[in-house]
């Protein structure tokens, strides 16, 4: 904001010497000091802006920023308790002290018995029991009309802070020792989802470690409204807020 051009300097009537050395005073324009850059400062020393779900160093994806009022709409949003969507990638075989794959090394272990079939029973746990208590903190009697209009819309969420939940869990590809999953998930952290790659090695009896965490969807916000380091203007950011504006009102309109 403060690299775009101002407007020129304000002019004022000054009665001073003239050049030529002629005897009196000539009226002359001259710039307005206090006008000067180097007097009145940067233009913009304030601009409110509030992160939205954040992200930690070892991860990557959408991140939700919040300038001026859009501080209060980031709020909001929170409140309705949107889904976020990720890819993690995991890898068989070994085990670190915090589930990721630069950590210090735990143990080692053997992963061939590990099949596409096994991964996805255990991934069918995973998502069942999340889906139990997701009804249970969702406050909503499930033999209601509202309870089967919301269920159609997919919108049965808890309405206050909860534990994280895993709404949907699917296994993208399997190459051992690699792995990747899609996991849709409420209030989580990125620690609690290499966590997640961590116990299902456990559960296959072998170990796992977490080699990538990337969010690709925060509530009404993908990957294709992310702005890249190289995009990080005025103008690409103001475009992306009047790009993003109606899909934000709509989504407040239907969920609050």
């Amino acid at each position: 904001l403060n690299a775009i051009a101002e407007r020129a300097p304000r002019q004022h009537i000054r009665f001073l010497p003239s050049p030529d050395g002629d005897p009196g005073l000539v009226a002359t324009k001259v710039p307005v000091l206090a006008d000067h850059p180097l007097v009145k400062g940067p233009r913009f020393r304030q601009l409110k802006i509030g992160p939205g779900h954040r992200l930690d160093t070892k991860s990557s994806g959408v991140f939700v920023l919040g300038i001026g009022h859009g501080n209060k709409l980031l709020t909001d949003l929170y409140n309705c308790h949107l889904t976020k969507v990720y890819t993690v990638g995991g890898l068989f075989g070994k085990a670190t002290d915090d589930f990721s794959d630069t950590g210090r090394l735990v143990e080692k272990t053997t992963f061939d018995h590990i099949t596409r079939e096994k991964l996805e029973r255990i991934i069918a746990v995973i998502q069942g029991s999340n889906h139990k208590a997701l009804l249970m903190y969702s406050n909503i009697d499930m033999k209601t009309q509202e309870a089967y209009e919301l269920a159609v819309k997919g919108l049965i969420r808890p309405m206050e802070k909860s534990p994280p939940l895993i709404t949907a869990i699917r296994c993208l590809q399997l190459a051992l020792p690699e792995f990747q999953l899609e996991i849709h998930c409420l209030h989580e952290t990125q620690q609690y989802l290499r966590k997640i790659v961590h116990e299902i090695g456990l559960e296959l009896k072998s170990s796992a470690v977490c080699t990538q965490v990337r969010r690709i969807r925060d509530g009404v916000f993908t990957l294709d409204d992310a702005l890249l380091r190289t995009q990080w203007n005025l103008q690409t950011i103001q475009k992306a807020i009047w790009d993003c504006q109606l899909k934000v009102k709509t989504e407040l309109e239907k969920t609050l």
